[in-house]
């Protein structure tokens, strides 16, 4: 009778000490390691590209205990003592506690589909640029420039004059046609020259840049279209919630006693 009893409470015994040890994964000469500290680095790894398995639990046990195993070393020799660990230990706990309050924040602070929409709307307006398509031809110096803007004015086809003249390999060929791009794609003496013209228009003097001398004429301008919305809308509400971190930060600032 004795007997059974001891069985009966050792195994209630083992079965209440079953929970606690569950939350560890392992424990090195007494002191646990627990199951929240594998979670933590489990998620940090996942996070980072790895794919969580049963590989990746067993790799990370596996780290878990070696570190335990040096941090006891580490204790024994009492290296966390040392006022400069101590330092550092307290910027790198900073840094994880400050990581938690931003994720927090941004989390708290997702902006709606209303508001990015509203945000996406306004830089429409505010972008708005343009598109030209021009035509140019590239020689080597201004006289000859200047001959073929006579020779064009004269009833000559640019188009004609551009394959037997151009210097420049890709448009040349093709009678000068750069497509639609926008002129700022180009060197400033060339963009600021294209600008200045209207639709069908072409430069009444030569524009020198680093490559030579330019005839430029253009085709035709349209307003540059805006990406699609679901296109840039992650980024326009990540670039929002930066927005909303950094007026956060500069109002605790603000309010903060500093001496």
């Amino acid at each position: 009778m004795t007997l059974k009893n001891t069985r009966y409470w050792v195994l209630l015994a083992a079965f209440a000490a079953a929970p606690a040890f569950a939350q560890n994964i392992a424990v090195v000469n007494g002191s646990p390691i627990p199951k929240s500290r594998a979670d933590a680095l489990v998620a940090q790894l996942v996070q980072q590209g790895q794919q969580d398995s049963p590989k990746l639990q067993q790799a990370v046990r596996e780290e878990l205990v070696n570190r335990e195993i040096l941090m006891q070393e580490a204790i024994r020799e009492g290296i966390p003592s040392k006022p400069d660990v101590k330092a550092q230990v307290a910027v790198a706990q900073q840094t994880v506690v400050l990581r938690a309050l931003i994720e927090n924040y941004l989390k708290k602070n997702q902006p709606s589909d209303a508001e990015v929409k509203a945000k996406y709307d306004e830089l429409v307006k505010q972008i708005g640029g343009k598109e030209y398509h021009l035509h140019h031809i590239l020689v080597d110096n201004e006289q000859q420039a200047k001959d073929l803007i006579a020779k064009i004015k004269g009833g000559a086809s640019f188009e004609d004059l551009a394959k037997q003249f151009s210097k420049d390999p890709g448009s040349g060929k093709n009678g000068g046609d750069l497509d639609w791009s926008d002129p700022k794609a180009y060197v400033p003496e060339f963009a600021t020259a294209a600008e200045k013209l209207q639709k069908g228009q072409m430069t009444d003097e030569p524009v020198h840049t680093q490559f030579g001398w330019h005839i430029i004429r253009v085709d035709d301008v349209r307003q540059t279209p805006p990406p699609p919305f679901e296109q840039v809308k992650a980024q326009i509400a990540q670039q929002m919630q930066q927005e909303k971190l950094q007026a956060f930060e500069e109002d605790l600032r603000s309010k903060a006693k500093v001496q």
